[in-house]
């Protein structure tokens, strides 16, 4: 008897695990969706073009990225809250939305001088958080040794990314090959976290975690694209 309900026990919970894995990747698909929706009204909208360009004048991008870090950070923790679903699904949107603002000028510029690169940078993308999805899925290793040294990237590529905007200097397309590749063990890192770490109740905190680290991935391949064009 005790052997049967462990049994049916242990169906239970990956029933349950199989439905939270199936929610996060539908949430983040429809994180996409919404990402595009929004991102393509902006860049039909006047006033948003204009504001783009006001975005990336002077010391002005410096502030649209400690706002979008401040956004970024209360969006994680509504996505995380146990308040109410509602409020994370809030955190998810609010998050979406604060991404398409801050690619709107890089897209813009994208459209403008190569729009080729849009799609084949979503390609790439899609490929390659694919593989390392599946990577995940196949092995089912656990990650969660690389949150340390995402933490400290993080750090070093946001100084780097300061230092760029206030002294005037680009950081060049190996600064963009090193963050894909950040971006990967970002991705890594997350898809690990959905198959051990999240709580079957944080599928909508999961969905976001996925959603920015392949947003990530994405900037950076389609800024490498575009300096292959000059």
């Amino acid at each position: 008897m005790y052997t049967e309900n462990a049994f049916e026990s242990g169906i239970a919970a990956a029933s349950a695990r199989s439905e939270f894995i199936r929610k996060t990747y539908l949430n983040l698909a429809l994180a996409f969706v919404a990402f595009i929706g929004v991102e393509a009204l902006l860049m039909s909208w006047q006033p948003a073009v204009e504001f783009a360009a006001r975005m990336v004048n002077g010391g002005n991008w410096l502030i649209v990225l400690l706002a979008f870090m401040g956004v970024s950070w209360l969006a994680n923790s509504w996505a995380l809250s146990a308040a109410s679903l509602g409020k994370q699904y809030a955190g998810l949107y609010l998050y979406v939305v604060a991404e398409a603002v801050i690619f709107l000028p890089l897209l813009l510029v994208a459209e403008s001088y190569a729009p080729d690169t849009i799609p084949q940078a979503a390609i790439l993308t899609a490929a390659l958080s694919g593989g390392i999805t599946a990577y995940v899925f196949i092995t089912k290793k656990d990650f969660s040794y690389l949150g340390t040294f995402l933490v400290i990237g993080s750090f070093v590529a946001l100084g780097l990314i300061v230092c760029a905007v206030l002294f005037g200097f680009s950081l060049g397309l190996w600064f963009s090959a090193a963050m894909v590749v950040f971006a990967g063990i970002a991705v890594l890192y997350q898809t690990s976290a959905v198959l051990h770490q999240y709580q079957n109740s944080q599928y909508v905190a999961a969905a976001l975690g996925l959603f920015a680290a392949i947003a990530l991935m994405f900037w950076y391949i389609l800024q490498i694209l575009m300096g292959s064009r000059r």
